[in-house]
């Protein structure tokens, strides 16, 4: 009797079992994704109000939001000193709220640009580009400022770039983006480089672009890109305005000097170090002598003296064209840097390269007798010496043939420092050239051309390659250059001092004209590309 109803009991489970396994397997996935952006159902007080006093905001969607990347999407203008409080803050609600915590100006039209930073929960589909906008006063101010932002050396704009408008009345200047925010602001967003100002009253204004490192709608020249009109814009206006981004050279400024070793001395600096002079405010020791050499990669100056000093402190006077500073240094006592030298290319060398040496203290002299450069077969190759002083660089020039390989042996005592240390060693390096035909050749054809020009090579980063100076031909040759996608840009060289110049706000200089050729060819090995770069404005 037992038997029976387990069996039955074991069939039954059995069964159901097999039941749920067929109905699990054909259970539905969840159907289409959701693409469709969330929908506005109410929004408190209404949009474009007039009159507003409140200091809240609601806005009521369909299903659950949440606010995404809002520090660089919301854009409120005219900007508000303290930011708002806006929820829900990192989770999700069917309502957004936002609570103003600023006393608003009268008779003034405010806009909350919202970008794409409202998005549904699950998929994240943006709301785009929701604006609320309402007025303290009894209208709503409806003109508007247009244009688009490029970059003046890079070939793209950057994203997210803020394009302000200062009110040109009695207390303007321009120094006023170093210090106040904008009366009325807006941004290029992620995708777009165009902009509109929108909601402003009629007026006239300074027409300002930044790419605002901080957000905070201050002109940073450490950090920040500038871009401006020169003229004041008169709104209403129909003009469509073009605003070149740049990197301002930094004001120069001296920073205190510190020990850096035994007899070497940093002196760090902001800005162009080209008219940067170093003196001693004192006296000296008997036979006294000094050296200034540059970091490559840094911001500073070395100062290298000799003999050590007997006093523990002294005045060095630090001038830039009619900046003055006067910085008090304690010496200290530490172990003084040795003579070493290394190689700063690899095995292989391009026609466009020397074989270059990088010392860590100054040399002073070079015995070239004891230099000895011999080609595969070993036979003597002639060469020059070129000491970059600033660097501490040495440059042995040869004129390379392809496919060639070089030992260079240096005996011991060919180097002398500024503090007769030599090289005690023998030093022996090698290097080797490809064949020519390893590389590629570019000719460029420059149409229209208004001389002065700088023709750069650069590769995909903007990182300048190859360049070439041109002040009346027309027709501009890159040979053996290395197999590689480039890009081609001219500079139109102004003021003919052969580098590009950005430009300067407050001097009211446009940075200098760049053209990019539209995309050329991938340079190949063992042929010759020729480009038409046409360079009409």
């Amino acid at each position: 009797m037992t038997g029976k109803p387990s069996r039955t009991l074991f069939l039954l489970f059995f069964i159901t079992s097999l039941v749920m396994g067929c109905a699990n397997r054909g259970t539905p996935s969840g159907g289409e994704k959701d693409e469709d952006p969330p929908v506005i159902k109410r929004v408190n007080p209404e949009n474009f109000s007039t009159q507003f006093s409140g200091d809240e905001i609601e806005i009521e969607f369909d299903e659950f939001v949440k606010i995404k990347n809002a520090q660089k999407q919301l854009i409120i203008s005219p900007p508000l000193d303290n930011q708002p409080s806006i929820y829900p803050l990192g989770g999700a609600s069917k309502t957004i709220t936002i609570k103003i915590k600023d006393t608003l100006k009268p008779n003034t039209t405010y806009a909350f640009n919202f970008g794409e930073s409202i998005v549904d929960n699950n998929e994240e589909n943006p709301y785009p580009y929701f604006r609320y906008v309402f007025s303290t006063g009894d209208a709503i101010d409806s003109l508007s400022v247009k244009g688009y932002v490029v970059d003046a050396l890079e070939e793209e704009p950057d994203k997210f770039v803020s394009v302000m408008l200062y009110e040109v009345d009695s207390t303007y200047t321009d120094s006023i983006v170093f210090k106040e925010k904008p009366r009325y602001i807006t941004n290029t967003l992620d995708s777009l480089t165009s902009f509109s100002v929108d909601n402003i009253k009629a007026g006239t204004y300074k027409l300002i672009a930044l790419k605002d490192q901080s957000n905070n709608y201050i002109f940073d020249q450490k950090q920040d890109k500038i871009a401006f009109i020169e003229d004041y814009v008169t709104v209403p206006t129909d003009s469509v305005y073009e605003l070149k981004l740049f990197k301002e050279v930094v004001n120069f400024k001296a920073i205190k000097p510190k020990q850096e070793s035994g007899s070497k001395i940093i002196f760090p600096y902001e800005g162009s170090y080209e008219d940067m002079r170093i003196k001693i405010l004192g006296e000296t020791p008997e036979g006294f002598d000094s050296k200034i050499t540059k970091d490559p990669k840094t911001d500073t100056l070395y100062y290298w003296y000799k003999p050590e000093f007997e006093v523990d402190t002294t005045l060095f006077v630090v001038s830039h064209k009619t900046a003055i500073d006067t910085f008090k240094h304690r010496f200290r006592n530490l172990e003084r840097d040795s003579l070493q030298i290394s190689a700063l290319y690899s095995s292989i060398l391009n026609f466009d390269q020397d074989f270059t040496l990088e010392t860590t203290t100054p040399i002073v002299t070079i015995d070239s007798s004891k230099i000895t450069i011999i080609d595969k077969d070993s036979s003597a190759v002639s060469f020059k010496t070129e000491v970059d002083t600033l660097l501490n660089r040495i440059a042995l020039k040869i004129d390379k043939e392809e496919g060639q390989k070089y030992e260079l042996t240096m005996l011991p005592n060919t180097f002398t420092d500024f503090y007769d240390e030599t090289n005690s060693d023998t030093l022996n390096y090698s290097f080797r050239t490809k064949m020519k035909s390893e590389y590629g050749n570019i000719r460029v054809n420059l149409r229209n051309a208004k001389f002065p020009l700088i023709v750069q090579l650069c590769n995909t980063n903007g990182l300048v390659l190859y360049e070439q100076y041109t002040t009346s031909s027309p027709v501009v040759d890159f040979t053996d250059v290395v197999p590689k996608q480039y890009k081609l840009r001219v500079i139109f060289d102004t003021n003919e001092n052969r580098k590009y110049d950005p430009g300067d706000f407050l001097k009211g200089m446009q940075p200098e004209r760049v053209s990019y050729a539209p995309k050329i060819d991938e340079v190949r090995a063992n042929f010759d590309l020729i480009v038409e770069f046409n360079l009409l404005d």
